[in-house]
């Protein structure tokens, strides 16, 4: 079932930079293209220095480097673009 955009806004108060890094008890390890990077709920944003932040929407939480391609929650989600489409509005 995917979730509502206005979901995807982070409700935690503190800085993206401040928010806790996701464990293994979050993240498992995964063979299949159901990892991090091709989840709904993955982001990324720019972090101190330039160095990007791999986040996780749904658990708002950050995912270490390299963990992203090679791991997934149990809340993994398709993208919505593949789901609908490119441009679903138009057809």
């Amino acid at each position: 079932m995917p979730v509502p955009l206005s979901r995807l806004q982070p409700s935690r108060d503190e800085a993206i930079e401040d928010w806790p890094w996701l464990d293994q008890d979050v993240l498992r390890s995964s063979r299949s293209r159901q990892v991090c990077m091709t989840c709904h709920f993955f982001r990324h944003h720019p972090g101190p220095n330039g160095i990007p932040l791999l986040t996780c929407q749904l658990h708002q939480g950050l995912i270490a480097q390299g963990e992203h391609l090679s791991h997934r929650c149990s809340g993994w989600s398709e993208d919505l673009h593949r789901q609908r489409g490119w441009a679903p509005e138009v057809a």
